[in-house]
């Protein structure tokens, strides 16, 4: 059956799998990560009845960015990645696209997405949504190649969307927004630093000095991701101080970081695969459920 549709329709499977191939360059599961933050960011900072209108314009507008930054990301890193098992089946160096086509199509994303948020939200979500892409690819990329603190730098333009939901629904950056910033930063670092040691053999293939590749014990990068999770523990605290939320929230979000902490430090303890990939689940657990928990404590006010 499935031979005589290709006899019949011979470029269906080319037309398909060249459309998955620039799918990928996006990063999906990142992009939705960043709208699910942004949406979050939007949500809390509406004091007012929501607009569907403006809400829907500043998610595509932000996926449009995030998926040209991520797919920049990719065309700069395309010699490295086919050094990497993890990324080397990527769409460029597979040879599954040209350069110059990957290229022109990651910055035709970036361009009408920040074109759209300023002429369709407003001008400060734009102006965000620019410096995001701006850091992300020409700080945080080439930063890769040379220093293990790219994780904190890169770390910034990944905890942006709350503050471009915050702007698109305010037209602002009140104390709200910058809460929510530092939340997902200080979020980002354990989260990075698991991944860091379970492929810490691809990153060194790649030549990229990540913490986990030069820390050949795990001493450091362990305790660096403690630390963070001891730093967002507290953060996650300030919603309720400001008003942002209430004790529903407050008691779920002690729990919750006491619980991603423990994972920290049996990481900290054993310094194996199996912990980083634990801390790395219970990253990944998280950050939504704490989410759900301030969205919910807003709609229980």
């Amino acid at each position: 059956m499935k031979a005589n549709v290709e006899s019949i329709f011979p470029s269906t499977q080319f037309t398909w799998a060249r459309a998955a191939n620039f799918l990928e360059m996006t990063k999906p599961r990142i992009t939705s990560l960043v709208l699910a933050t942004t949406a979050v960011g939007f949500y809390l900072g509406a004091q007012t009845r929501i607009s569907l209108i403006t809400l829907g314009n500043t998610l595509l507008g932000t996926a449009l960015v995030a998926a040209g930054a991520s797919a920049l990301n990719m065309w700069l890193e395309r010699s490295r990645d086919s050094r990497m098992q993890r990324t080397l089946n990527r769409p460029l160096p597979a040879g599954r696209l040209q350069s110059r086509v990957a290229m022109v199509f990651a910055v035709a994303l970036s361009a009408t997405g920040i074109i759209y948020l300023t002429a369709l939200v407003n001008g400060l979500t734009g102006l965000l949504a620019a410096g995001t892409l701006l850091s992300y690819v020409f700080l945080y990329t080439p930063l890769k190649t040379r220093t293990w603190l790219c994780t904190l730098v890169g770390a910034v333009p990944g905890a942006t969307p709350p503050l471009i939901g915050w702007a698109a629904a305010t037209g602002d950056l009140s104390p709200g927004a910058w809460v929510l910033f530092t939340i997902v930063f200080f979020w980002q670092l354990p989260h990075f630093f698991a991944i860091a040691w379970i492929y810490r053999e691809d990153y060194a293939r790649a030549g990229f000095p990540m913490l986990a590749v030069i820390d050949a014990t795990g001493v450091r990068t362990s305790r660096q991701a403690c630390l963070y999770l001891a730093a967002l523990l507290i953060v996650t605290l300030i919603p309720t101080t400001i008003g942002l939320a209430g004790t529903v929230y407050l008691a779920g979000a002690v729990l919750l970081g006491l619980s991603f902490l423990t994972f920290g430090l049996l990481f900290a303890r054993w310094r194996d695969q199996v912990s980083a990939r634990q801390l790395f689940i219970a990253s990944v657990c998280y950050l939504p459920a704490l989410l759900t928990l301030l969205i919910v404590d807003k709609i229980a006010a």
